[in-house]
């Protein structure tokens, strides 16, 4: 029986948790070059500084991105590797000062296409393991200290800001930042990433990596573990298929601006609004997830989802398309929080960087492949090509329901912050075998 001591005391703990995670989080996806603000600002800078085409910023995206789509190589070197002795910490003091390094060069170097593919690309590779420390270590906390669903809410929220941010700011920083600086800043903020690597906050770390759930074997038998646990699928499957949305991404920036008339600064507007949206309901998550089993918010959010893109099928404005870029956001709010709470419920023990960047390499091919069948869907059906591609949409969605069903029934039946014994029994014997 808890007691109000304890309950402060998690409380505290919970705290303490936050305000490490917090500033990292927020740091680890400002740096990211794959985020909103650094890819739109490039983008800008091929188009302006360099007068590159549509065709080469589209070839620096796509190779640029090729990291990302592998991101599961550098998440599994996380979970086998222990640089200097100190884990995650260890790849936060060795690749925040190489992405600083990189940064710095980008800032010094006579900018040109080919100088800042190759830096840029350099500065995917090295965040990647940036990135993997921070994932699969906020899984392990979240696993080992039954928070995932509010991991997940902190997650998010700061994840989401650098993408917000930059549907907003990356045009007026362009006109107002010098390459060199945004460069500068950059490398400023790695640094500081560099920071975490001395911080030990006992809240985080006390005996972390000595639980059960952190351990490994050796390279086969984690390759071996990776594969036979079966938790791992449903997570992945349900990104994948939550993120294959043909109605998105270009087709909805050509919908608004060729269908509606809508500037082309109204697409950046309404992705702005529609992921600010996100963000109360994420709060929503983090109050529910501690009263309401996890099973009945991941089904919640599935069905509240479904719809989502429908709406703007019945608009005929510019105006009326930003206004529904809230409630269209909100839809989505609980869902994707439940993904990754479901994630990180999943991981197999002493491999939560793999399989976070597993579903974070999934994320973005799942983006990509969309994209491109609404693409083809859109530009073959003049007239009712949106319109396909929001059916699309619905029907991807509507086919999650389904895929929740093969999630392990352990996984599903508790609370944030309640101990399931059916869960936690197998993990010695997962590790041991």
């Amino acid at each position: 029986m808890r007691t109000s001591a304890s309950d402060r005391d998690d409380q505290t703990r919970a705290r303490r948790v936050y305000l490490y995670f917090g500033p990292l989080t927020l740091l680890v996806y400002l740096v990211d070059p794959s985020s909103q603000l650094l890819d739109i600002a490039t983008a800008y800078m091929m188009k302006n500084q360099l007068h590159a085409d549509a065709g080469q910023v589209a070839m620096f995206r796509l190779v640029t991105a090729m990291p990302v789509y592998a991101a599961f190589v550098f998440g599994f070197a996380r979970d086998r590797w222990n640089l200097f002795g100190l884990r995650d910490r260890g790849q936060f003091l060795a690749f925040a000062p190489v992405t600083a390094a990189t940064f710095i060069w980008l800032a010094l170097a006579p900018l040109s296409y080919s100088g800042l593919l190759l830096g840029m690309l350099l500065v995917m590779v090295v965040s990647r393991f940036l990135l993997a420390a921070h994932q699969g270590l906020i899984a392990l906390i979240g696993q080992e200290q039954l928070m995932s669903g509010r991991l997940s809410v902190l997650w998010n929220i700061l994840s989401f800001l650098p993408l917000a941010a930059g549907s907003f700011a990356a045009g007026y920083l362009t006109e107002h930042v010098a390459p060199r600086s945004t460069f500068l800043i950059m490398a400023s903020l790695s640094l500081l990433i560099a920071v975490y690597g001395f911080l030990r906050p006992a809240a985080v770390f006390s005996h972390a990596y000595e639980q059960p759930l952190a351990l490994t074997s050796d390279l086969v038998g984690d390759v071996r573990r990776l594969l036979r646990h079966r938790a791992i699928y449903p997570a992945i499957l349900i990104m994948l298929m939550f993120q294959f949305s043909p109605g998105s991404n270009t087709v909805l920036q050509f919908y608004l601006t060729d269908e509606l008339h809508a500037s082309d600064a109204a697409y950046g507007y309404w992705n702005g609004i529609f992921l600010v949206a996100f963000l109360p309901v994420f709060l929503l998550y983090g109050r529910l997830c501690k009263r309401v089993p996890f099973g009945r918010l991941l089904w919640w959010g599935t069905a509240i989802s479904v719809p989502q893109m429908m709406p703007l099928v019945f608009i005929h404005s510019t105006s009326a398309a930003l206004w529904l870029a809230v409630p269209i956001g909100m839809m989505g709010g609980i869902m994707f929080a439940a993904i990754y709470d479901l994630a990180m419920r999943s991981c197999p023990p002493g491999l939560q960087g793999t399989l976070m960047m597993l579903v974070a390499g999934v994320y973005a091919l799942a983006t990509r492949a969309g994209d491109l069948l609404g693409t083809w869907i859109y530009a073959g059906n003049p007239g009712h090509g949106f319109l396909y591609c929001a059916l699309a949409t619905t029907a991807v969605y509507a086919a999650i329901l389904p895929v929740i069903l093969l999630v392990p029934r352990e996984l599903l039946a508790t609370a944030d912050g309640e101990p399931n014994p059916e869960s936690d029994a197998p993990v010695g014997a997962e590790v041991a075998g």
